[in-house]
């Protein structure tokens, strides 16, 4: 019987490499600098050679744009969580905005909308939406949007607001009408391993139409492990996972797919390319 706490195995590495574009180190366990590089050592190991550390709450910010010191495979993201924008005052924006500014410090993100949880207020995530969109065009990053439940009303205020030049939907969870728009639209689409799950007919169908230079991909780690190993616990070494289960769904190679990837992820995130070693 597997056990369900237990780490799926570190895939074979990839043919070329990719970056995990959004993932949660702290959640996942790691504390010190030492946890950190331990745990990207095994993401490299299976060919994902750099990755984007994701914050949600304050906390979360400062240990993110501080992991990303520590390790320079590791960047950081910084916003305030759609679910935890209830109390979202001065603090929080000056605290976010220093944060946002510093070198290794990639996106402002995850920032967006969520109507599954019941946390915040509607009208209170949206304002700090907007406040996260103006941030993410007064520092020049890309802004990373979480959209649960949400669709309809982010793309409204993305276009109300003025989208900055570069939008990635993080674990991208819409239909392929929804993909048409954010392509049209010119937004990145990053795919986790919800892709992967057996009743993710319609994502499937989104991830199959996206462009090759509009997507990216990621774990969400520690939640959102890919098929065959749902409910264990997710690291940023099962990008791999995604990106072959990608490659057989989009009809392409798995370097095409891992390739493809981690330009868009050069691009986006203004990272420094990388040749396989």
């Amino acid at each position: 019987m597997t056990n369900k706490k237990e780490k799926p195995p570190v895939p074979e590495r990839l043919p070329a490499p990719v970056v995990d574009a959004h993932t949660h180190l702290d959640a996942c366990g790691a504390a010190t600098a030492a946890d950190v590089s331990a745990m990207v050592d095994r993401a490299e190991a299976a060919g994902v050679t750099r990755v984007v550390t994701v914050a949600d709450d304050l906390d979360a910010a400062r240990w993110a744009a501080q992991a990303s010191t520590w390790d320079p495979r590791v960047f950081g993201a910084v916003a305030i969580h759609p679910t935890r924008t209830k109390e979202f005052g001065a603090t929080e924006r000056s605290e976010i905005e220093r944060l946002s500014r510093q070198e290794r410090v990639v996106a402002v993100g995850e920032t967006g909308l969520d109507y599954y949880w019941d946390y915040s207020p509607h009208d209170a995530q949206q304002e700090a939406f907007r406040w996260h969109i103006d941030l993410a065009k007064r520092v020049g990053k890309p802004l990373m949007i979480h959209d649960r439940d949400a669709h309809e009303d982010v793309l409204r205020i993305l276009a109300e607001e003025g989208a900055p030049e570069d939008v990635i939907f993080h674990c991208f969870s819409g239909d392929a009408e929804i993909a048409r728009r954010c392509v049209a639209a010119g937004y990145v689409l990053s795919f986790a391993g919800t892709v992967t799950f057996r009743n993710a007919k319609e994502l499937q169908e989104a991830a199959r139409l996206v462009p090759s230079g509009q997507f990216l991909v990621e774990t969400d780690a520690p939640f959102l492990t890919p098929h065959p190993f749902r409910g264990r616990p997710n690291e940023p070494f099962c990008t791999a996972y995604t990106v072959r289960y990608l490659a057989e769904l989009r009809e392409q190679s798995v370097e095409e797919v891992a390739s493809a990837a981690c330009r868009n992820a050069e691009r986006v995130f203004r990272l420094p390319s990388v040749t396989t070693s």
